[in-house]
């Protein structure tokens, strides 16, 4: 006759050293549980929490807390210059343009499907302030971005070329899930911008990864900006291939509190 097997006995919860179980919590790499259990025990206990409850709750912030954690991390890796949010933005002063244009800007599909937007329009009309709140609104929902004027990449990949770095410091403005390649036009550039700054859009569009640009010139205009009109002509096709404009018009939301500018003076 075959023995009843024997259960293992059940270890004793009451047996633990002081500071056990932090250092537990410490090898499970769960950091915010680690400080703030403490608390948490006392309110259960005060509460009459099952133990379900202790355990979900605990849960529970420690999966707030690392998403929180994440959402700054990506922030400055993003290196907004300012963080704006769409809250932020006063539409009030935009007669043509509603947040309901925008919509599709703000959710996962705009940066999962590889679309693209281009802002246009004049200084102080709030085209960086949008294309932050689009690229902070892409972190929020579990992606990456990066922010960078158009002088700043193009002086950077027009120096790694020159060095014979140019596909290793190419891979930066590649990988982020979104491109932001702020204030194209602005400033004057030097002869290969255009030849750099393409090689940025072809491989983001065969990749399907989110760009927005910002620019005060009309498109016709990038040719004499980036040097080269075929290029820029190429840049334009491929970024509206899966992509729209959209132009931000009234006052300057920086002189606005100021009346009868007169800025051909």
């Amino acid at each position: 006759m075959t023995a009843p097997a024997v259960s293992a006995p059940a270890p004793s919860l009451a047996a633990g050293q002081p500071g056990e179980l932090a250092a537990l919590l410490k090898r499970l790499h769960l950091a915010n549980a680690r400080r703030g259990y403490g608390e948490l025990i006392e309110r259960a206990e005060r509460e009459h929490w099952s133990f379900h409850e202790f355990l979900l709750a605990l849960a529970r912030e420690e999966v707030a807390h690392r998403a929180e954690t994440r959402l700054q991390r990506c922030v400055r890796k993003a290196r907004f210059p300012q963080l704006k949010t769409v809250e932020e933005f006063d539409f009030s002063v935009q007669p043509e343009l509603r947040r309901t244009l925008l919509g599709s800007c703000f959710g996962p599909e705009f940066v999962s499907e590889g679309r693209n937007l281009i802002l246009t329009g004049r200084s102080g009309r709030g085209k960086t302030h949008l294309a932050t709140a689009i690229a902070y609104r892409a972190i929020q929902n579990g992606f990456d971005a990066l922010f960078a004027t158009a002088a700043a990449l193009i002086d950077d990949l027009s120096r790694a070329s020159q060095q014979g770095r140019f596909q290793d410091a190419l891979k930066a403005y590649l990988q982020p899930a979104v491109l932001v390649c702020d204030e194209v036009g602005y400033l004057s550039y030097g002869p290969d911008a255009a030849n750099v700054l393409y090689h940025v859009v072809n491989a983001r569009c065969v990749q399907r990864r989110c760009i927005l640009f910002t620019t005060n010139k009309p498109l016709k205009d990038w040719g004499a900006a980036l040097h080269d009109y075929d290029l820029a002509e190429a840049i334009i096709d491929r970024v509206l291939e899966r992509g729209r404009i959209l132009t931000l018009e009234g006052p300057s939301m920086r002189t606005r509190h100021l009346e009868g500018i007169d800025y051909e003076r």
